[in-house]
């Protein structure tokens, strides 16, 4: 589980220091989905910036420059690449008729076979992310086309942000989530990945008070929003992700022990999805069935909402018990 948040500023009237704010807000708020690693893009001079490191974002201090007109940013929940190796960490950098930096909410399982079966050159990053961007590259093109053939050929659940040289920035919308509001007066718009993120951190500054329209974002949307603030769409054929119902599936000949079976099918498979085993061991311990969380695992809002709710109920358990 990790976190996607940014904003681009057509307009340049919202001063800098609120913008330097916002973008700390963002990255803080952020934290309730990951706090192994955090970072920012932007571009300055013309040219892609990334700024990152293996800390959660309240120990980083994210100054970006005057006139910076788009951020994207990640907080990150290791599941592939250790974070404390730099270059595993998001967003990355990346370069095909123009740089780009990219940033990815979900986990990729097939990254290892499209690596052998694309070709893709041999690189030090261990990320599954990583091979999204090798994608894109080796296309040569950064635009919808290219966007289009790289989310369909990779499998697993994520949502996907680009911030290319010109300040335009991208969203591939799959199944992972995404908030994005658009305060037209202000001429900015804002994302995070989720709706409490962004509520968190437009409060912490003040900009809730002004008005917005949500932007309604569907698996398997393109948008690309311009430096001047144009928003255009376009869409890539979301393909079910068969690999977890079929390795439910494996195990129907057991009838007798199926639910056994399948609990410990869970076990085996929740780190590719993020999610830990404890917390998975303790969902079953409150009495939630399989089917329930497997709903969970491929909603991580509704996994993170269950998962703190049941801990902040052990708090107040454990708190009467010493009264």
């Amino acid at each position: 589980m990790c976190a996607l948040f940014g904003w681009l500023d057509y307009k340049g009237i919202v001063p800098h220091k609120i913008l330097k704010k916002l973008t700390q807000s963002l990255a803080n708020a952020a934290e309730e989905r990951g706090t192994d690693a955090s970072g920012i893009s932007y571009v300055k001079d013309s040219r892609i910036t990334i700024y990152k490191r293996p800390k959660p974002a309240h120990k980083i201090r994210f100054n970006v420059p005057e006139n910076t007109k788009a951020v994207i940013g990640h907080t990150r929940l290791t599941t592939q690449g250790n974070q404390k190796f730099n270059f595993n960490n998001h967003p990355f950098y990346g370069h095909a008729d123009k740089e780009f930096a990219f940033a990815h909410n979900g986990v990729l399982y097939n990254d290892a076979e499209l690596k052998k079966d694309k070709k893709l050159p041999d690189t030090h990053i261990e990320t599954d992310s990583y091979v999204a961007v090798q994608l894109i590259e080796q296309q040569k093109r950064l635009d919808f086309n290219s966007l289009k053939n790289m989310a369909e050929a990779v499998r697993g659940n994520f949502t996907f942000t680009v911030l290319d040289e010109d300040n335009s920035l991208y969203i591939i919308k799959g199944s992972n989530p995404m908030y994005l509001l658009h305060f037209e007066a202000l001429g900015l718009y804002v994302y995070a990945s989720t709706e409490s993120i962004m509520k968190t951190a437009l409060k912490k500054i003040g900009i809730n008070k002004f008005d917005f329209n949500k932007i309604d974002t569907a698996n398997g949307d393109i948008l690309r929003i311009d430096s001047n603030g144009l928003l255009s769409c376009s869409e890539f054929e979301k393909k079910e992700d068969f690999r977890y119902a079929t390795l439910l599936r494996c195990y129907d000949d057991f009838e007798d022990d199926y639910y056994t079976q399948h609990e410990q099918l869970l076990l085996d498979i929740c780190n590719s999805f993020g999610v830990d085993e404890d917390d998975v061991i303790m969902l079953l311990d409150y009495g939630y069935t399989v089917d329930e969380i497997e709903e969970m695992l491929m909603d991580y809002d509704l996994l993170y909402y269950t998962l703190k709710t049941i801990k902040c109920e052990d708090d107040y358990s454990d708190f009467l018990l010493e009264v």
